[in-house]
């Protein structure tokens, strides 16, 4: 069971995750919302929304985190922040490269079953290639095979977003499962993860209403995206979750999290034309996300896999629940 003063410390962290959060979300719906959101910095492409995304959104859970900590005077024990890669590398290498691997698979699964939406000419990126070499005064065809740039595009995201997108996606992982996550495995691994996964979905709602991931060109826009979010956050959460438990260490988490956004988007690439995005081709979709639900159910239901491989107490706070 979890103690009285720990329920108090989960409703503080939670009324900062979800406060500075969606005060974010309020500002990005003020000022234009998703689509209409003003630029920022010009000359990378940078809005608005995008920037609270990555900032006051991302980094809210983190801030919820240390100032649950200051608020209740818990202390600085068990922040999971030990890489402890010597012993945990394996989880590493799972976080590094399967979400990545996961989200290509669901995107071919996707269009297997809707080859009317393969554009194997990647005219919509050839498009936007050809306008950015226009910008510099180049009229000349493009030099390369769009799916040369593709396959480049993804072995980049597979090797280097993982470590580049760590720092935003630290900010949403020393909250959720640094701290949250331990919080609730007194109610047993399970339930605490399924519990989590449903919290981190709601606290993604303001942006999808506003038709992030989704947009509203889909059936039951935007309310059918607000489940759809939530199922994506309970299956990516078991795994991230188990990396999180068995390496007694957030930065599997960081990574994985980090892996699965810098690759997520890869299908709409090859996209034709309008699409249901309740079913892909990103993950997101229940289609695109197929593998990463298939690898997480197994993780649910295997025996022990979402139990701290240590029992009793530690020398090591880090590796035992607060």
């Amino acid at each position: 069971m979890i103690t009285s003063q720990n329920k108090k410390r989960i409703f503080i962290f939670l009324a900062f995750a979800f406060g500075l959060a969606w005060a974010a979300g309020l500002v990005i719906y003020l000022t234009g919302g998703i689509v209409d959101s003003p630029m920022v910095i010009p000359a990378l492409g940078i809005n608005l929304a995008a920037l609270l995304m990555a900032t006051g959104m991302m980094w809210a859970p983190a801030l919820a985190n240390i100032l649950t900590r200051l608020v209740s005077r818990e202390g600085w024990q068990n922040l999971w922040l030990k890489p402890k890669f010597s012993s945990g590398k394996l989880y590493w290498l799972i976080a590094w490269f399967t979400p990545g691997i996961l989200c290509i698979a669901g995107a071919v699964v996707f269009f297997l079953l809707f080859p009317h939406l393969f554009d194997a000419n990647l005219s919509g990126l050839k498009a936007q290639l050809e306008a950015t070499a226009a910008q510099y005064g180049s009229t000349q065809p493009l030099p390369v095979n769009m799916w040369t740039v593709v396959a480049l595009q993804a072995v980049q995201a597979l090797l280097l977003a993982p470590l580049l997108n760590a720092l935003f996606t630290f900010g949403e992982e020393f909250g959720w499962r640094a701290y949250l996550l331990q919080k609730l495995m007194p109610l047993g691994g399970k339930k605490a993860v399924l519990i989590l996964g449903v919290i981190w979905g709601v606290w993604h709602w303001p942006v999808i209403l506003m038709g992030y991931n989704y947009g509203f060109d889909y059936p039951g826009a935007p309310w059918l995206g607000l489940l759809g979010m939530a199922w994506f956050t309970i299956m990516l959460g078991i795994i991230i979750s188990w990396l999180t438990l068995r390496s007694g260490s957030v930065w599997p988490a960081v990574i994985a999290h980090g892996a699965a956004n810098g690759i997520g988007a890869i299908g709409l690439i090859a996209l034709k034309g309008p699409a249901n995005t309740l079913l892909g081709p990103s993950p997101v979709g229940l289609i695109g996300g197929i593998f990463i639900a298939i690898v997480a159910l197994n993780l649910l239901f295997l025996p022990h896999a979402l139990e701290l491989p240590h029992s009793g107490e530690s020398e090591d706070p880090a590796v035992n629940p607060a």
